[in-house]
């Protein structure tokens, strides 16, 4: 099983950017697609980002698309997540996950657990 420690996360004025980590143990890590989710205050949690196991292919929510970039080391085994142009409504925690295949990341009733996730804070 790969258990995930997400980090990264901060203060910034809009306009501004953020990299969140996540760090992943377990063997079979490169083996997932990986993806990122976030939960606003009074919100249900939604899927952001998430890439294939190769690192070629990947998946954006039209919210954070040309302002966010998912990335992946598996030799580090872990996910990055690049936040550029930063909006308040970006403000939430944000999780990583992994999954069976790109297109099983948009399914979160998939996922059967989460980790603390990272705050994002984004002030006006």
């Amino acid at each position: 099983q790969v258990q995930l420690l997400e980090s990264g996360g901060g203060l910034v004025q809009a306009g501004g950017s953020l990299r969140l980590s996540c760090a992943a143990s377990g063997r079979r890590f490169s083996t997932y697609a990986a993806g990122w989710f976030r939960q606003a205050p009074g919100k249900e949690r939604e899927f952001v980002a998430a890439i294939r196991w190769t690192g070629v292919n990947t998946n954006y929510a039209d919210s954070v698309k040309g302002r966010f970039s998912i990335s992946r080391d598996n030799a580090k085994n872990t996910v990055y997540l690049q936040m550029n142009s930063l909006r308040p409504e970006d403000t939430a925690v944000y999780y990583c996950n992994v999954g069976p295949s790109l297109a099983a990341m948009t399914d979160l009733s998939a996922f059967g657990s989460w980790g603390q996730g990272t705050q994002v804070t984004v002030s006006s």
